[in-house]
């Protein structure tokens, strides 16, 4: 079939919508059509007609639905903010309740590349004093440790043996006084 001068398809004609008086409707700059509500005097999208409801009773209702969806809302962005990571592991912690951290429990030793990390940040600051950015001295320790050899790491590795033993002592210590003072409540 080439190209004739006969179609198949001829094109429809187009129906048009006349309003209901030219003196109510609107027109904005974009062309879209507006007219005028006879309760509350607005002026109203002629396509959102059906949906304007302008009586008292429906403003009210409204302006208390809108009030509950943002309290909702803001309780639920609250919760979020509180929950940053959320694991199978800590979903099933916050279900059996989560411990009280004991304020008088010794802190957790730092690892080896911690331990080396203080080291490295003077040794940096003092090369280079110029630089504030905590994110270039982080990435050049890091590169730095990946490059260093075993003997290199060794004294860093030690020193963090050393202070994860001392952690269990007073790990220890700390938790057998603690079943002490149970015991002692549990005898009053």
């Amino acid at each position: 079939m080439g190209r004739g001068s006969s179609r198949s398809n001829p094109p429809r004609p187009r129906k048009r919508v006349e309003a209901e008086t030219a003196s109510t409707l609107k027109r904005a700059r974009d062309g879209s059509a507006f007219t005028r509500c006879e309760a509350c005097k607005k002026d109203v999208a002629v396509v959102l007609i059906d949906m304007h409801s302008c009586s008292l009773d429906s403003k009210i209702r409204m302006t208390l639905e809108s009030q509950v969806v943002e309290k909702a809302v803001e309780a639920k962005n609250s919760v979020e903010k509180k929950r940053v990571v959320s694991s199978e592991g800590k979903e099933r912690k916050a279900k059996k309740g989560k411990k009280s951290k004991d304020s008088s429990a010794p802190k957790r030793p730092p690892t080896a590349f911690f331990l080396f990390m203080d080291d490295f940040r003077k040794t940096f600051k003092e090369a280079n004093p110029e630089n504030k950015s905590v994110a270039v001295v982080s990435k050049e320790g890091g590169e730095k440790w990946k490059i260093m050899s075993d003997e290199e790491k060794k004294p860093y590795i030690e020193r963090a043996a050393e202070l994860k033993e001392e952690y269990a002592k007073a790990e220890k210590e700390g938790s057998s006084k603690e079943e002490e003072e149970v015991e002692e409540e549990n005898e009053d």
